[in-house]
């Protein structure tokens, strides 16, 4: 079903993706794009449970803007291997004005299909989703 603000309707295969991230712990990231012409966000590219942080911030464009879910592993002071969901909404300062428009007025709508969610970052630049931003959002 489309949103009345963007029109966007968010495609399946989006949420199927999230829970097996979820869930299953299938992907270490989804990378997700606003296809203009269909009108609906969908899935641009997984990352394997291997990948790095690198690999992740490497599949970000640089001028373009993108949601993306990252499965944040980590250790707590307390010696405790734990593990947040993070939705990062990339939007470069170099990206086109009406693209960021678009995926600011389609964010809330796209995170609420996706059920689990536990940070939110909202990232201009790598420097505001860097390795450290992701430590001190996660305790």
């Amino acid at each position: 079903m489309a949103n009345a603000a963007s029109g966007m309707a968010v495609n399946d295969d989006c949420k199927f993706k999230f829970l097996e991230l979820k869930a299953k712990r299938t992907y270490r990231f989804v990378i997700f794009k606003i296809d203009e012409k269909q009108k609906e966000v969908t899935v641009e590219k997984v990352g394997e449970p291997s990948s790095s942080y690198e690999d992740f911030a490497a599949s970000l464009p640089t001028d373009e803007c993108r949601y993306a879910i990252y499965d944040f592993d980590f250790v707590t002071e307390e010696n405790c291997q734990k593990s947040k969901i993070f939705f990062i909404a990339w939007s470069p300062d170099s990206s086109r004005v009406r693209s960021k428009m678009l995926y600011a007025s389609s964010k809330d709508r796209f995170k609420r299909e996706l059920d689990g969610i536990q940070v939110e970052l909202q990232a201009t630049d790598p420097t505001e989703m860097g390795l450290d931003v992701f430590r001190s959002r996660a305790n």
